[in-house]
């Protein structure tokens, strides 16, 4: 399906298990607790969401990925779909769907409220009448489901009520009219996701800033990659002291940032861009000690989302 016919607020829609969606489950380096749990949630979902729908199992299918910008939320969400596809698929195929929250607000009064009860009552049923199974991922749901409390003063709250009403009533209802429905949704703000939204969630995960350990180990991992494509820097992929000062060093940021830093050294000079098989550990070294040339932007620290993953 062409991008220009995908319904309103739907931003791609993939048959998984695919080998063409590996690789982002295994690319973020996060807690093996963490991964466990997200993917629990969604099988007990996929496989058993219609014999709990029959009970009084107040089971809504969404998981909340929380966390400061650039801990991989998204592309943890997106992995745990293929790795959920991958567990359920001896009972069928599994649809795969990306919302764009940013795509359903509207100027004209209570038309947003249409879209959100559009998209939840006739599109994803319609997706998920395909498939045995379906993972819809929402990324900055605290846009979707906008906190209502904090709209009082906003340019029409009745239109931001009405709206998140929409989204409330449509969970409640595809939880029990398409109990093969999960969600991921993530937030970067949980303080704008409205409470009633946040009571559905059947697990909360906090995702951290990495501290040292994860620090050093998606560094290493960035390093491999660029070997892969320039095998001279083997030598510094595997350079476990060098992986441990950097580390040191990046006190304080996110993981996409960490990604970054190879390239942020081998871009420091037009003689490494040219090659970057030239770049050295210390090219490393001062493209980590080098601020983050964002004004209003903090280099380090950031929010830090703590306590242990919770059940909502």
């Amino acid at each position: 399906m062409s991008a220009a016919s995908l319904p309103r607020g739907v931003l791609s829609i993939h048959a998984l298990p695919a080998d063409h969606h590996d690789g982002p489950w295994d690319s973020i380096v996060t807690p093996a607790e963490t991964k466990e749990r997200l993917l629990g949630a969604l099988v007990l979902r996929l496989l058993h969401g219609s014999r709990l729908a029959a009970g009084d199992v107040p089971l809504h299918g969404i998981v909340m990925l929380i966390g400061p910008p650039g801990t991989g939320k998204t592309t943890l969400g997106r992995g745990a779909a293929q790795e959920a596809a991958r567990a359920v698929a001896a009972r069928g195929a599994t649809t795969f769907a990306e919302i764009d929250p940013h795509a359903l607000p509207s100027d004209l009064l209570g038309e947003t409220q249409r879209n959100v009860t559009r998209l939840l009552r006739e599109v994803i049923p319609e997706l998920a009448a395909y498939r045995p199974h379906t993972v819809v991922l929402v990324d900055e749901v605290e846009s979707f489901a906008v906190r209502r409390s904090a709209a009082s003063f906003e340019t029409n709250p009745v239109d931001v009520h009405r709206a998140t009403d929409a989204v409330l009533a449509g969970v409640d209802e595809l939880a029990q009219r398409c109990p093969t429905v999960a969600f991921v949704v993530t937030s970067n703000f949980v303080e704008a996701v409205d409470e009633a939204f946040l009571s559905r969630a059947d697990l909360v995960l906090h995702l951290e800033l990495p501290d040292v350990t994860t620090r050093t180990a998606i560094l290493a991992l960035a390093l491999r990659d660029l070997a892969s494509l320039w095998p001279p820097l083997a030598h510094l992929a595997s350079d476990a002291e060098l992986c441990d000062e950097l580390a040191k060093r990046c006190d304080g940021w996110d993981g996409r940032r960490l990604r970054k830093l190879p390239l942020q050294a081998i871009a420091r000079t037009a003689r490494t861009a040219a090659d970057p098989s030239r770049i050295t550990a210390a090219d490393l070294l001062e493209a980590a000690a080098q601020p983050l040339l964002l004004p209003g932007v903090a280099t380090g620290g950031g929010p830090a989302w703590g306590g242990s993953p919770i059940r909502g």
